[in-house]
């Protein structure tokens, strides 16, 4: 977590910074979304949705282009182990 989210955590005080790219419009978690994280944990696609100010289908579009990306890696990673493995 950055300076700045602790100190925001701390001080219980919103993020000022709207250049910052972690900002978000969200006051309740104190437009910050390393403080949103933190305070909520997990989250549905529709609460992140809220928080970004996308649609819900927009993030199910990201996370599923972050999901394929992370099995793309992961097969590469694995049929090159398996070769030094053999």
């Amino acid at each position: 977590m950055t300076e700045c989210a602790k100190t925001l955590i701390k001080y219980d005080v919103d993020c000022p910074c709207k250049d910052c790219r972690l900002w978000i419009d969200y006051e309740q978690d104190q437009n910050c979304t390393l403080v949103a994280v933190k305070n909520q944990k997990t989250m549905t696609l529709r609460e992140v949705a809220d928080r970004m100010g996308i649609s819900f289908v927009r993030v199910k579009q990201i996370q599923d282009k972050a999901c394929a990306k992370i099995v793309k890696k992961l097969g590469k990673e694995f049929k090159e182990n398996k070769k030094s493995i053999l």
